[in-house]
């Protein structure tokens, strides 16, 4: 397909809404009018109304590959992004084996290539053992450089400051980093132990990993990146003290940043008791009062993305008991569904969402081309369907290759009717479109 024509769309791009067509040519957007007459496109729709926005930049995924195939893929589980209006992804280094030289890189690249329907950058890791291979990125090639500050496995929990102190110093791109305080998460870990021996309930999870290991973590990553003029971006926020720590002005004049989950948004600790290990994720979903400050933060700059951290695992794995059941749930295929829940229930303006799921993904990563409705930019479109009835979840198949999802008692009130990547349709009426191959996304520094 080289050409495409969406009519009578109603288009959410840089703080505005406003009735348009939309023309698509040879991959990318070719002009944007508020009448397109005259033109005669092999492939025509009419969107009716519907919100046409730009596509989700989920900034960090786990898609499984290599090293588990029983959860997930690049296959299986880009299928389930562009159905959740995910149109490009970055994927995370701790796969199996991890992403630690660039071999495993270039593997990766090379699967995803043949696999996936969505575009797709990836995340070089840090170990104790590879800094001079860090030191020496290529910052185009890299989507960013992650650091696992608490709560990993293998050789990738990298805690010791002079190691962190050297990798500030000498990361030559965006480092990305996960926080929290091991040793006080081992320390609260044994007190519930110690009260429940080893049927520790999921509710738990929130005291085990709680707000203080966060801040301890978070704090030093920001002092840290302060003193060395890193460029800091700090994943999956989720407590209200935490947020004291980034500044409340635009991200062009920000070395660090921070970025928000929508399950952190979504759930909190009052949601264990219903769905137990379905929710246990690190860092943990906390309070109903750390949920509301990240959803009131999210209206001003001191959020900066929203992102997924898409981390599946079997449902056999998720029914163990608290010790055994792995961290991480699957959320790209409802992802844009889901964050419209917030707003229809007035707490986000729609171009804040849209802001904050492409613009300034797009931004942050320095992703040109991408990230927003303009001419000249790589079509990677979403068209969003009202349901006033609802769209219950358990009516549609799971496309994550884990089956399962923790919104399966909901229904969401908007879905995703079409989604196209760098031009192609990727997901349409309820399909994926196999035909469609995502593109390497390019970084500019």
């Amino acid at each position: 397909m080289s050409r495409l024509l969406i009519r009578n769309a109603r288009l959410v791009n840089e703080g505005r809404e406003f009735d348009a067509d939309v023309l698509v040519a040879n991959g990318r957007i070719e002009k944007i009018a508020t009448s397109l007459e005259g033109y005669n496109e092999p492939v025509e729709i009419d969107a009716q109304g519907q919100w046409l926005l730009p596509g989700m930049i989920d900034d960090q995924v786990h898609f499984r590959e290599p090293g588990a195939p029983d959860k997930g893929s690049f296959y299986s589980e880009s299928r389930a992004a562009v159905a959740g209006g995910i149109t490009s992804f970055m994927d995370m280094p701790n796969t199996n084996p991890a992403t630690l030289n660039l071999e495993a890189l270039a593997d990766k690249k090379r699967r995803a290539a043949l696999n996936s329907v969505a575009n797709y950058g990836f995340h070089f890791g840090v170990s104790n053992d590879n800094l001079d291979t860090v030191a020496a990125l290529d910052p185009r090639e890299v989507a960013g450089v992650k650091v696992f500050m608490g709560a990993s496995t293998g050789n990738m929990l990298v805690d010791d400051p002079r190691i962190l102190e050297r990798l500030f110093a000498d990361v030559p791109t965006i480092l990305l980093a996960h926080c929290e305080h091991t040793p006080s998460i081992l320390a609260n870990e044994q007190r519930l132990r110690e009260r429940f021996g080893e049927h520790i309930p999921a509710v738990a999870h929130p005291l085990i990993r709680d707000a203080e290991a966060c801040y301890r973590s978070s704090s030093f990553a920001v002092e840290l990146a302060q003193r060395h003029g890193t460029r800091l971006h700090v994943l999956h926020l989720t407590s209200a003290r935490e947020l004291a720590l980034f500044e409340d002005k635009p991200l062009s004049e920000k070395r660090i940043t921070a970025e928000v989950c929508l399950h952190h948004l979504l759930f909190d600790d009052r949601d264990y008791h219903r769905l137990g290990h379905q929710i246990k994720c690190n860092p943990a979903i906390k309070t109903r009062a750390d949920r509301d400050a990240l959803r009131v933060a999210l209206l001003s700059d001191r959020l900066d993305v929203i992102g997924t951290d898409h981390a599946p695992h079997t449902w056999a794995q998720k029914q163990l008991g608290y010790r055994e059941a792995p961290s991480g749930l699957p959320l790209v295929q409802h992802a844009l569904p889901a964050l419209l829940e917030l707003v229809i229930d007035g707490y986000l303006p729609l171009t804040t969402l849209v802001a904050k799921t492409s613009h300034r993904v797009a931004d942050l990563f320095a992703i040109p081309d991408r990230g927003y409705l303009r001419e000249g930019y790589w079509a990677d479109l979403v068209l969003i369907k009202p349901e006033p009835e609802g769209n219950p979840v358990s009516s549609q198949p799971i496309l994550a290759r884990c089956g399962w999802t923790p919104f399966a008692e909901r229904s969401f009130r908007h879905s995703v009717s079409t989604t196209l990547v760098s031009g192609h349709l990727a997901w349409h009426n309820g399909q994926v479109v196999d035909s469609c191959q995502g593109l390497p996304l390019h970084f500019v520094r």
